[in-house]
C-alpha cells in the first residue's frame, strides 16, 4: 500500500482486499451474468458500489485519491469481473435537468440504461459531426466511427458542431442521442484486439429537441476534457493495478524452480530486466498518486492527468513484454494470463487520447496555455 495515505482510505483499501479474496478471485473463472450480479451485491454490501455515485442518488462519492486506491487494488486481482464493482457514474450528465435527467441520468444511475460516447471522427469524414438548430429542435448530421459498447447502449453522448441555420458558429455542445431516434444508423459492429465491441453509426439529419443540448453550444469541448479527465485517472489507476498483478506473477516464477536446477532470479541478465519492471513501476506509481491528490485539490490538472495516463499505460505495455519474455513461449498460449494481458493493454496506449496525441496536448497546454507543472 502506498505510503502517506489517510487512515481512511487504508481502511478502504484493506477492505477492497479482502473483497478480491473473498468475491472477486472466486469468480473469476465465470463471467455469467449470474456472478455478474453476485459482485454488484457483495460490492452494493460493503459500499464500494456507490463510491462513483452523486449523494443526491444514494451514492458515497469518494475522493481521486481513494478511487485510484481502490481501482489499483481491484485491477491488482486481475480479474475480469473487477470491473462490475463500481456502479455507473453520470459522466457528462452531471447537474443535467429536466427530460435529461428524468430519462437518462436517473435510469443509468439505476442500472436501468446505459450510455456512451462518441467522440471519434472518422478519418474520411468530410467536416465533424454538426447541428443546426431549427427553431425548438436541433438537426445533427454527421458520423462517429469509434463508439465503445455503442452496441448495447440506450443512449450515446455524442460531441456535435452546433451553428445557426444561416450558419452562424454557436460552438461544440455534448447532446444526447436516443439509440431509437429515426436518423441514427449503426453502420458497423467490430471487434477489437483486447475483445471489446465498439460500432461506427452515422447521424442522417436526427431531429431532437434542444433540451437535449448538455448544457449550452460552446461548453461541449469543456465537459467532454473534464470527463475525459475522470477516465485517464481511472484507466491510470487501472493500469498500475496490473502491473503489480503481472510483478507479482513474474517475480513468483523467476524464483521457482527451472530445469536446469537454478532459479532463473539467479542469473544476471533476469535481474537486469526484472528490476527495469520495478524501477518503471515505481515511477509510474508515484506519478499516479500525485496527480490524484492535485486533482483532489481542485488545480486545472488537464496535462498532468494526460501524462500520467500516457506514462502508466505505456509502462504497463512495457511491463507485460517484458514479463512474457521472461517467462518464455508458454506465455503466448492462448489462454495464458500474460496472452491474455499482452493482448488486452495495448488498447490503453490509444483509450481516452493516443499517447502521441496526448503529448502534442501536453507540449500545447504548456506553450500555449502555461498548463501542467513537473
Amino acid at each position: 500500500m502506498p505510503e502517506n495515505l489517510p487512515k481512511d482510505i487504508q481502511y478502504a483499501v484493506e477492505q477492497a482486499l479482502d473483497f478480491n479474496e473473498s468475491v472477486l478471485l472466486p469468480l473469476a473463472s465465470d463471467l455469467s451474468l449470474e456472478n455478474r450480479r453476485r459482485v454488484v451485491d457483495a460490492s452494493k454490501a460493503a459500499g464500494f458500489f456507490q463510491k462513483t455515485q452523486p449523494e443526491e442518488y444514494g451514492g458515497n462519492p469518494a475522493s481521486t485519491l481513494e478511487l485510484t486506491a481502490l481501482r489499483e487494488t481491484f485491477a491488482a486481482s486481475n480479474s475480469p469481473l473487477a470491473r462490475f464493482v463500481f456502479g455507473p457514474g453520470p459522466g457528462v450528465l452531471h447537474s443535467v435537468e429536466g427530460e435529461l435527467r428524468e430519462n437518462y441520468l436517473e435510469p443509468v444511475l439505476r442500472g436501468d440504461k446505459r450510455g456512451t460516447f462518441g467522440f471519434t471522427e472518422p478519418d474520411s469524414a468530410e467536416r465533424p459531426s454538426w447541428g443546426v438548430v431549427i427553431n425548438d429542435e436541433l438537426v445533427v448530421n454527421g458520423q462517429k466511427s469509434y463508439v465503445t459498447g455503442g452496441a448495447d447502449a440506450d443512449f450515446v453522448s455524442a460531441l456535435i458542431n452546433v451553428e445557426k441555420d444561416d450558419g452562424a458558429k454557436l460552438g461544440t455542445a455534448m447532446v444526447v442521442l436516443d439509440m431509437a431516434d429515426e436518423g441514427l444508423e449503426i453502420e458497423r459492429e467490430f471487434t477489437s484486439l483486447d475483445g471489446s465491441d465498439h460500432v461506427a453509426m452515422r447521424f442522417n439529419s436526427i431531429r431532437v429537441p434542444l433540451t437535449r443540448l448538455v448544457g449550452r453550444p460552446g461548453e461541449g469541448m469543456p465537459r467532454a476534457l473534464a470527463n475525459i479527465g475522470n477516465v485517464r485517472m481511472l484507466v491510470s489507476a487501472q493500469a498500475m493495478g496490473m502491473c503489480l498483478w503481472v510483478i507479482d506473477f513474474i517475480e513468483g516464477y523467476l524464483q521457482g524452480p527451472h530445469r536446469n536446477g537454478v532459479s532463473l532470479s539467479e542469473r544476471e541478465g533476469v535481474r537486469l530486466r526484472y528490476a527495469d519492471m520495478r524501477l518503471k513501476s515505481y515511477v509510474a506509481r508515484s506519478a499516479l498518486y500525485r496527480t490524484a491528490r492535485l486533482v483532489d485539490r481542485g488545480v486545472n490538472a488537464v496535462n498532468e492527468t494526460a501524462m500520467v495516463k500516457v506514462f502508466v499505460t505505456e509502462t504497463l505495455g512495457e511491463i507485460v513484454d517484458t514479463a512474457v519474455q521472461l517467462y518464455g513461449g508458454q506465455a503466448l498460449v492462448t489462454g495464458h494470463p500474460l496472452e491474455l494481458l499482452y493482448r488486452e493493454v495495448r488498447s490503453f496506449r490509444f483509450v481516452e487520447g493516443a499517447s502521441d496525441l496526448l503529448r502534442l496536448n501536453i507540449a500545447k497546454g504548456r506553450f500555449e496555455l502555461g498548463k501542467g507543472g513537473l
